[in-house]
């Protein structure tokens, strides 16, 4: 069948590349050199004897230089595999960008591969660079630790660039999450997607399917809306006609007749003109002083009407509650209840 073709089972992995394959090995060498900072010089110090024994097993040489800051790294010729180099090109790269020897060693198998994604450049003010950088990072790095275990790869964030390590599948969604987090996007989306994708290929019959149906289409809500400038410079309207030529001094004299007074009453019209501003302004400004001694308009005083306490005492009434009080008894039941009392008893009586 074209589908068992097409397929790739599970678990399958390329042979090695050995010895066998390339008997006589290559015919020129090759070198690659990187740059490392000040900063990694005593733990690329410390660790070398360890590179030199990784790539010693591919046959590939490595040198340190302190003076110049640079690793080396070149074939030999018991070099057989030709991909050798690239790799241990990687691995100076890594260990240059600050990731541990014991994740960058990782690069010489078959089935990892590096990506070093520059972000310094994508981000104009710094401030914004740093806040987004952190976002990466997430509260005690949770975010990068969540990013790592969907995408199977190691993660190192360092300065103004971003070294991931890890299977091809894993770099290709590392690098969408990073440039979409440069670009403001937060990386908790891209996260829920990948969880959701992670689910629906453990299912055998989805693995062929769109999964669009599936996966979260998220909105932006918060559209701010461009501001709109306080002074709009309108365009006016094209005519062929210059403007109107601004009347000078001598015009403006001329129409109100300035232009053929003498000099002396120039001067005196100026000086009544100026004598009549500094009235006006002394005026104003003895205005302002007599506001102070002004009283205010007071309110007309409302007369309350005093309740009449004085009220019609009945001296009769009284009297003869009075007269009552006397007649009765202290706890004597009143005439009226002793009277059916009586009568109720001559009824038993009766009866009986």
């Amino acid at each position: 069948d074209e589908s068992e073709l097409l397929t790739v089972p599970d678990g399958w992995k390329e042979p090695a590349f050995t010895r066998e394959d390339n008997p006589k090995g290559l015919l020129e060498e090759s070198s690659f050199a990187t740059l490392f900072p000040k900063y990694r010089e005593a733990y690329l110090k410390e660790c070398w004897p360890l590179v030199q024994k990784a790539l010693g097993e591919h046959y590939v040489n490595a040198t340190l230089d302190l003076i110049e800051g640079s690793m080396t790294v070149t074939t030999t010729k018991k070099t057989f595999d030709p991909y050798a180099i690239i790799r241990a090109r990687d691995l100076i790269k890594l260990l240059a960008r600050s990731v541990p020897f014991e994740q960058a060693v990782r690069i010489l198998q078959d089935d990892v591969a590096c990506d070093i994604i520059k972000i310094g450049s994508l981000v104009r003010k710094r401030d914004t660079f740093i806040k987004r950088r952190a976002r990466l990072l997430g509260p005690k790095g949770s975010t990068l630790k969540a990013l790592e275990l969907l995408t199977n790869c190691y993660i190192m964030i360092q300065g103004n660039t971003v070294s991931a390590l890890g299977p091809f599948s894993g770099l290709k969604e590392v690098r969408k999450v990073v440039l979409d987090t440069m670009k403001n996007i937060h990386p908790i989306y891209n996260i829920k997607t990948l969880m959701i994708k992670r689910e629906l290929s453990k299912d055998p019959e989805l693995r062929s399917q769109s999964w669009e149906r599936f996966l979260p289409k998220f909105k932006r809500k918060n559209l701010k809306k461009r501001k709109e400038p306080k002074k709009k410079n309108t365009k006016k309207e094209y005519t062929p006609f210059p403007p109107p030529q601004p009347e000078s001094q001598i015009d403006k004299e001329l129409a109100s007749g300035e232009y053929f007074l003498k000099e002396r009453q120039k001067k005196r019209k100026r000086v009544e003109e100026i004598k009549a501003k500094q009235a006006d302004a002394v005026k104003k400004r003895q205005e302002e002083r007599n506001k102070a001694f002004i009283p205010p308009k007071e309110k007309p005083v409302v007369k309350t009407k005093k309740a009449s306490t004085e009220k019609k005492i009945d001296i009769e009434a009284i009297k003869e509650k009075v007269k009552n009080a006397k007649k009765k008894k202290l706890g004597a039941l009143p005439v009226e209840e002793v009277k059916l009392k009586m009568a109720a008893d001559e009824k038993k009586k009766k009866k009986k």
